[in-house]
């Protein structure tokens, strides 16, 4: 079994990098569906939503490519670890547990990922084998 040992983490990996990045894809490509964001983070008091919008979606979009190749990974996970932390603040807790989970579920695999790591397969682990 110590064959596939970090084959989980590159999957976990690519689902949540992956789901991350198609999730703010339409508001990068669309200029209204940024600004339906933006309307949306107005709704709940966002300060500043017109620039926290495109903030958010674009550190989304880079930290989510950069999870699925495990580069700077915990770094990565940090910063999403923060990202979904407010939005849970600001929207998830009103809603039901159901509603709630997509959000739980990216702030808990942002834990894991800023514990143990990308794993072996990742560019932080070869990075890391030249550094010997």
């Amino acid at each position: 079994m110590k064959t596939f040992t970090g084959f989980g983490l590159l999957l976990f990996r690519i689902f949540m990098g992956g789901r991350i990045f198609i999730g703010v894809w339409d508001n990068v490509v669309n200029s209204e569906k940024m600004a339906e964001f933006a309307q949306f983070l107005s709704s709940y008091n966002v300060p500043y939503p017109t620039l926290a919008a495109p903030l958010s979606v674009y550190a989304q979009l880079i930290c989510g490519l950069l999870i699925i190749l495990g580069l700077q990974t915990r770094f990565v996970a940090f910063l999403m670890m923060i990202n979904f932390l407010v939005a849970f603040f600001v929207v998830d807790i009103h809603l039901s547990l159901e509603q709630m989970t997509p959000a739980l579920a990216m702030l808990f695999g942002s834990f894991l990922l800023i514990f143990e790591g990308p794993g072996k397969f990742s560019l932080d682990a070869v990075f890391d084998k030249n550094e010997d």
